[in-house]
Parts: C-alpha cells; structure tokens; sequence
C-alpha cells in the first residue's frame, strides 16, 4: 500500500484548514476569515484500507514571529518540513505570486511539492491562467493544480495526484482513527472558533484557551474551560454586559461540540487575565503551546 506525510505551508488565509476538512469530509481544524486562526499543527488521517493512508497536516501560516507565541507556531511549520514526504504549497490565486514565491523558496523543500491554487471559484481565468504559468516555471514546483477547496471543486483530482507520489509502505496509525490529536484538543479549538467569528481583530489573538476539566457523565459530558486574555478590558469584553457575550460563545461551541462527540455537554466558560502570556515560556507550556 500507499503510506505517508502530507504536509500543507502556505500564506495565512490561504485556506490551508479549510482545505484539510475538505480533502478529510470532516471539520477537523478550526476556520475563519481571520488570519493566523492555526495556531498547531493539526493532523488529518485519509484511509482506505490496504490501498493508502495519507497522514495530512494543516500548520500555521508562515509568518515572522513576534512573540514567543509565534515562535512555537513555527516550529510547527518546522517540525511538517522534516517529516514530508510530499508538501503542498497552498496559495490564494489572487495573493501576490512572487511574495508566496519567496515563502516556498526558503522552504528548501527536498520532496515532491504540489503548488495548489486555491478560490478559483473566486478569481478571473486570466488571473488563474498566469498564476498557473508562473509557479510552473519554479524549481521547487513538482506540478500546479487548482482548486476551491469552499466548493470542494478539484479534491478528488488533488488526493489521486499525491497519491501517486507517496512512497510504499505500512499504516503508521490505526486505519479506523481521524487524527493523533485527543478530543480536548478539538473541545478548545471550537471555543477558540467561537471567539474568533464573534469578536474583531484584537481579541483573538490575545487570547488562548484551555481545557481543565473533560469529565464523561452517565448522561453527558462535563467540560470546564479557561478562556485567558492579558488585560482586563479584553475580560470585560469577552463577558458582555450581563454576561451576554461568553453566553453566546458557550451556546454556539457547545453545539459544534456535541456533534462532534455526540453526546450531551454542560460547558462552562471562565475568563481569566495572564498579563503577556504570549510572551511567557511557562504559560505557553501550560496552554498546550509546548517546548
């Protein structure tokens, strides 16, 4: 059989997670129109057993750090360049091709990369015609396809490409698992999800969040999260007045989580101020950022 690791680098907002549940038939990673909503490396299965597995990875967007937050998502991106077996280079067709250029050059990539343009439902022929010519043209691209991965409009055509470029080999996991990640994992990403659609451009990124209690009850699931911010204003408006915002935030994520644990879950939601956490290696560790 067929067995490897594909990983996915791009731009932020490229649609990297969008297409890993795309390509998967399930929302495994978080999305938003937001950038830098990846904050790990998130590991997606595709199985059909004894013909292939393919262990994708949906990484942060490639950025220049400005926090130690930053720094840990990097190693993410880091970490799917060593173990790749085939990359793809997921770039918005109406982005700038020579700054996406740049990004993949320093890549350094020594396996198969599979430039994808993405939202050509979105984008002029001409436009998608040129994008197509230019990465054709570059040393580190093995082929161009293009896709929409919203739409879901070339997936087949993309799995069947990487296909025959994995090596030949054994299931490196179970051929009946989705991902490597626990069910904590997901539980905090869809209330970081929440925080994400709900608020502007400032909370977001100042915030984390962590799972402190994940208890499975005859009836239903007992789920207890932190929701960490750095300055008390940001409480303030995570809270609302009368406690309306967090309400919604528990309401929207507590739907989204049990569909996908399918059971019944009580979520309860405390935010808590850590003044510069995304700076702080102990905090970092703590909220699931690691070493």
């Amino acid at each position: 059989m067929k067995a490897g690791f594909v990983n996915i680098f791009g731009k932020p907002n490229a649609g990297k997670s969008t297409l890993l549940n795309a390509i998967l038939g399930e929302k495994l990673a978080i999305t938003s129109s937001k950038v830098q909503t990846t904050r790990h490396r998130i590991k997606g299965f595709l199985n059909e057993p004894g013909i292939y597995q393919i262990i994708f990875s949906d990484t942060p967007g490639i950025i220049e750090p400005k926090y130690k937050l930053h720094e840990r998502m990097m190693k993410g991106v880091k970490s799917a360049l060593e173990d790749a077996d085939v990359a793809i280079l997921l770039v918005d067709v109406k982005d700038d091709v020579q700054e996406c250029n740049q990004i993949f050059t320093a890549l350094k990539l020594k396996v198969p990369a599979i430039v994808v343009l993405n939202k050509i439902d979105a984008a002029k022929q001409t436009l998608v015609d040129t994008a197509t010519d230019f990465f054709a043209q570059q040393p580190y691209c093995t082929c161009v396809l293009t896709i929409s991965a919203l739409d879901k409009i070339g997936i087949e055509i993309l799995v069947d490409k990487i296909i025959n470029y994995l090596p030949e080999g054994l299931a490196f996991y179970n051929e009946d698992d989705l991902t490597d990640l626990p069910t904590k994992f997901f539980v905090g990403e869809m209330v970081r999800e929440k925080i994400y659609e709900l608020f502007g451009d400032e909370i977001p990124y100042h915030t984390a969040v962590m799972v402190n209690e994940f208890q499975e009850k005859d009836t239903l699931t007992k789920i207890q999260v932190d929701i960490i911010v750095q300055r008390e204003t940001q409480k303030g408006i995570l809270l609302g007045e009368g406690g309306k915002m967090i309400k919604q935030i528990g309401s929207l994520a507590r739907k989204d989580i049990e569909a996908f644990i399918d059971r019944k879950v009580f979520l309860q939601l405390y935010v808590k101020v850590r003044p510069k956490w995304r700076d702080n290696e102990q905090q970092l560790k703590e909220y699931g950022y690691g070493a």
